[in-house]
Parts: C-alpha cells; sequence; structure tokens
C-alpha cells in the first residue's frame, strides 16, 4: 500500500492545470500517443501522395510537366523515409507505444512524463526539419532512401547541396526523440508494472513493443554516427565514406574513404528496422487474433522467445541487402544462411497464430478482418523474401522491381493492416465511441484487395527484369511492351487505395461526431486497459488504487466459467474451474 501511496503522490505532480498542459505540453501518456499518431498520419498522407505522383509518372510518362526527373527521385526518398522512419516507426512506437504500455502494465503514466513529453516534441522537430528541405535551394535530396554516398552529396545529384543536409539533420533528431521515448519505455515496463504482473504474464502487444525499442536503442546510433560523418563530408571535407573521386572531369579533394562502410553501417540500422516495425506488428496482432477468436494465445512462452530470437538475429543478416556490392564467397555463405535461419522463429509465430485460430469461436469483427488479411499477406510477403535471402537468385532481380514488390508486402501492406486493425480495436477504449461498421468494412475489402492488385503484378515485371528506380522505362528494348499496360493497371489500383483510405477518415469524424457509446469494453477482452474505471481513461489512469493482476492476458473460453473471457484483474474464486495459466504457456 506504502508503493500505491507512493504512487499516487508523484501522480499528482504532473497533473495538468490548463487547456495547454492538458493538450499540447501534455506528460499524460495518451494525450502523447495521439499527438504522436495524428503527426505520423499527416506523414503518412503526405507520403502516400509521393508514391501517387511516381506512380502517375510511371503509368503516364511524359504527361505531366512537373513530374521532372530531379522532382522524380527526390519523391522516391522522401517517400521511403516518410513511410518507414517518420510514419510507420513513430506510429507503432511513439503512437500505440505510449497508449497501451502504462495501460496494460497497469502502470499510471510513463516513468519519465516530462521526458516522454520532450520526445514527442522533438519527433515533431525533425518532422519540421524534413519538410524545410523542400524551401530550401535545390530542394529534398533524391539520392535514394539509402542516402547512399558518393552520390547522395556530388553535384548532379538533386538535393546535394541542402537537400541531404536537412535529411541528415532530421534523422539525428528522430534517434535523440526515439532514444528518449524508448529509455522510457523500457523502464516503465521493467519498474513500474502493477502487483502480479509478472513479465510472462504480459500481453504481446508490450512484449513486441518493450524488444523492438531496445533493438532500436541498439541499431539507430549506427544511424546517428552515419548521418553525422556524411554531414562531416559534406560541409567539412572529410572522407569518411567519400574515395579519391572525379566529379564532371574534376579532382575533388576527398581521398581515402569507404562507400561500402556507410552501406554495412546503415543497413546494420535498416535492417533491425524492418523488425523495429515488425515486432509491435507481431504483438498488437496476436492480440487481435486471441480477442476476437475467444481463444488463448497458441504457444504463448514460444511467441515471447521468438520475438527476442528475431531481435536477436536481426542484427546478424543485414549485409543480404549488400550482395549486389561484392563480398566474399564465405560472408555471402553466412549472411544467406543467417537470412534463412530467422524465417524459423518467424515461421512459429505464424503456425501459432493459424493455431491461435484452429477451432476458435471466430468473430469476423472489423479488427479480426484485418489481422487475417495480415497473415496473408506477410506469409506471400515472406516467401519472396526467401527468393531474395539466396545470393544466386537476389542478384538479378536485386535492383529490379521485385524487391519493391516484397519490401511492400512486408514493411508497407502488412504493418498498415495491423495498425487499421489496432485503431479499429482500440478505438472504443480511445474515444468512448464504436465506430461505424459498414464503412470499415468497405475499408478493409478495398485496402487489402487493392493492395494485391498494385503488389502482385509488380513481381511478375520485376522477374522479366524492369529495374525500380527509373524515371521512365517506355521504349527500352530489354522490357516487353505489355509492361507499360501493367503499370497502367497498377497505377488504376494504386490510386483506387488512396481514394479508399478517405473512408477510414471519415469514419473516425463520423463515430466521434454520432458514434454509439461503446462501453467499457465492448470486445469482452481480458488485458488491463479495458478494465480501466472510466472510458476514455482518465490522467491516471486507475483513480485511487492500482489494480492487481492474478492471470496471464488470454483466458478466453475457460472451461466452467460463466463468461468466455475473464479479466486479469478478476480475483481466483474458489469454485473457479479455469486452467492453469503455466498449462496453457
Amino acid at each position: 500500500m506504502a508503493y500505491v501511496a507512493i504512487a499516487d503522490q508523484e501522480h499528482e505532480l504532473h497533473d495538468p492545470h490548463s487547456f495547454v498542459t492538458k493538450y499540447i505540453w501534455s506528460q499524460d501518456h495518451k494525450v502523447i500517443a495521439i499527438q504522436y499518431s495524428v503527426t505520423a498520419i499527416v506523414m503518412g498522407l503526405f507520403g502516400m501522395g509521393l508514391s501517387m505522383l511516381m506512380r502517375l509518372q510511371l503509368a503516364y510518362p511524359d504527361t505531366f510537366s512537373f513530374i521532372t526527373p530531379n522532382a522524380y527521385y527526390q519523391h522516391v526518398t522522401m517517400h521511403g523515409m516518410i513511410m518507414v522512419i517518420y510514419l510507420l516507426t513513430a506510429l507503432f512506437l511513439g503512437g500505440f507505444g505510449n497508449y497501451l504500455i502504462p495501460l496494460m502494465c497497469g502502470a499510471r503514466d510513463m516513468v519519465f512524463p516530462f521526458m516522454n513529453m520532450l520526445s514527442y516534441w522533438m519527433y515533431l522537430l525533425s518532422v519540421f526539419l524534413l519538410m524545410t528541405s523542400y524551401f530550401v535551394p535545390g530542394g529534398p535530396t533524391g539520392a535514394g532512401w539509402t542516402l547512399y554516398p558518393p552520390q547522395s552529396i556530388l553535384p548532379g545529384t538533386p538535393g546535394f547541396d541542402w537537400g541531404i543536409i536537412m535529411m541528415l539533420a532530421s534523422l539525428a533528431v528522430f534517434i535523440i526523440a526515439f532514444t528518449m521515448g524508448g529509455l522510457n519505455y523500457i523502464t516503465t515496463v521493467l519498474q513500474a508494472r502493477c502487483r502480479g504482473m509478472t513479465l510472462m504474464r504480459m500481453p504481446l502487444s508490450v512484449w513486441g513493443i518493450f524488444v523492438a525499442t531496445i533493438v532500436g536503442l541498439l541499431a539507430f546510433p549506427a544511424l546517428f554516427v552515419s548521418a553525422v560523418m556524411v554531414g562531416l563530408d559534406r560541409l567539412v571535407g572529410t572522407s569518411f565514406f567519400m574515395p579519391a573521386i572525379l566529379s564532371a572531369g574534376q579532382n575533388l579533394d576527398y581521398q581515402g574513404g569507404s562507400p561500402l562502410l556507410f552501406q554495412h553501417l546503415f543497413w546494420f540500422f535498416g535492417h533491425p528496422e524492418v523488425y523495429i516495425v515488425a515486432l509491435p506488428v507481431f504483438g498488437i496482432v496476436s492480440d487481435l487474433l486471441s480477442c476476437h477468436a475467444r481463444k488463448n494465445i497458441f504457444g504463448y512462452r514460444m511467441m515471447v522467445w521468438a520475438i527476442v530470437a528475431i531481435a536477436a538475429l536481426s542484427f546478424v543478416v543485414w549485409a543480404h541487402h549488400m550482395f549486389v556490392s561484392g563480398m566474399n564467397p564465405y560472408f555471402g555463405f553466412f549472411f544467406a544462411t543467417t537470412t534463412l535461419i530467422i524465417a524459423i522463429p518467424t515461421a512459429i509465430k505464424v503456425y501459432n497464430w493459424v493455431l491461435t485460430l484452429w477451432r476458435g469461436n471466430i468473430r469476423y469483427t472489423v479488427p479480426m478482418l484485418f489481422a487475417i488479411g495480415f497473415i496473408f499477406t506477410f506469409t506471400n510477403g515472406g516467401l519472396t523474401g526467401l527468393f531474395l535471402g539466396n545470393v544466386t537468385v537476389d542478384l538479378p532481380l536485386s535492383d529490379t522491381y521485385f524487391v519493391v514488390a516484397h519490401f511492400h508486402m512486408v514493411m508497407g501492406v502488412s504493418p498498415v493492416l495491423v495498425l487499421f486493425g489496432a485503431v479499429y480495436h482500440w478505438f472504443p477504449k480511445i474515444t468512448g465511441k464504436m465506430f461505424n461498421e459498414n464503412l470499415a468494412r468497405w475499408h478493409f475489402w478495398l485496402t487489402l484487395l487493392g493492395t494485391y492488385a498494385v503488389y502482385l503484378p509488380m513481381h511478375y515485371i520485376g522477374i522479366l527484369g524492369v529495374p525500380r528506380r527509373y524515371y521512365a522505362t517506355l521504349g527500352a528494348s530489354f522490357i516487353p511492351d505489355s509492361v507499360q499496360t501493367v503499370n497502367v493497371n497498377i497505377t488504376i489500383a494504386a490510386l483506387t487505395v488512396a481514394a479508399a483510405q478517405s473512408l477510414f477518415f471519415i469514419n473516425v469524424i463520423w463515430s466521434l461526431m454520432k458514434g454509439k457509446p461503446a462501453g467499457s469494453n465492448p470486445w469482452n477482452a481480458t488485458t488491463l486497459e479495458w478494465q480501466t474505471p472510466d472510458t476514455p481513461p482518465k490522467h491516471g489512469n486507475w483513480g485511487p488504487k492500482l489494480p492487481e493482476v492474478y492471470r496471464w492476458a488470454y483466458d478466453y473460453s475457460v472451461p466452467g466459467h460463466s463468461q468466455d473471457f475473464i479479466p486479469q484483474n478478476e480475483p481466483p474464486s474458489s469454485h473457479s474451474a479455469t486452467a492453469s495459466e503455466h498449462g496453457r504457456h
């Protein structure tokens, strides 16, 4: 009880006392989560708009005068960086991480609320720096989202003068913001769980975000130092990554640097970054499937250890992105082997999701539809990844649309499906209102089928040898005429998917204004966030007394119980026939 009193006393210290401290300079993790989410979604919409411009150019070359070759490569660069870093990483960790960790762990807030607030404003500063690159001489960088030197800082590359500097500064500030938030998440999970909430009783959503944060804190420094070093090469004339080089017939002052060193540093961050996004997705989809199938998650402990194994292995596969750069065959063998090995814990998760659904009382709610759509899409993308993990297959496919299709199925469509499923799942808790079911179903089917119409044909044109990143391919002798027809169809599908996202925003606005009251636990879920005394939860989450946990997060359809779910904070009764949670693990 002394612990609870201390927690309450500390909680009072940062209660909001005005509109500004409640909604702008807020230290409430829920408000910060919404700030992160809204900012990330706005960036995502901008990134989607850039992709539509790219698709219009590919389908109808020489039709739009404002899509110049330089502008096209700037669109490619900004689209890639925005979607991977400023949308997905910020949304799953900054948005869902902030909202879910304290509520699911039974805490009042993050351990360091002020630092949590600072992390959002640093993220917003990084967004501002990135978007400022559109207003500097030369515009944003067009070096490709991987920013490889020497190309990224040589004259002739769009944005080589100021654009690349703004990009690098933005990334450095983003990493500072991530570090602030990440240390908060880890400390909160380890130190602020309520009584009874052991690590092996935590929901898998928390596990996914927790482990992804650890991966990020280990991987992002590689990007940070490489960004600083590229900046020094550009501004000061150092030669970390710049070899002796001729530009427009002139000897530049660089000497002795290694462009390959940058690739190693970038991909040492870049491949774990895939799992910084994927691990929260794995955790969230596990909770959605269990709740809406009314069945305990299959192999809980195995799922936890699979998350940990994926995180560990993600640090020893980075160079499969570099097979075409040339490497010793023994290294190629090593990175190809580890790439295939990481498929094992990932496949375990897929099997466990399917076995969770097996003989479950599946409710085809909108969150469940998105979760099932994710399983199909992620499996599809993972299978094409097995091709690209093989050195001999990767060499001819590496710079083709096959890679674009694989990457977007795994890193684009799959997380976005879970993102929407999660928003629909927790929308009643965040707002206290139910969404429009019919609009949400239309949104799901148009998004799922539309994205398949976009990316499945890309595998085909990739196998035909159509190179990615090209401004125009019409008339190239090595590309069949049929590719242009495919490009037109892909663009029509992409525009349809983009338009379909308006249904989501219409639904959110309509539901906020006219949605039916959701009640405290509309899905009959077991996890703690649905057991708060208020919906939406008030500042401090739990009122005068913190919850106490008596069981794991997946007691669904327990034989002998009057309901088909038992909340984590429901004490065991003398006549209860609940199965041992250890047996269920």
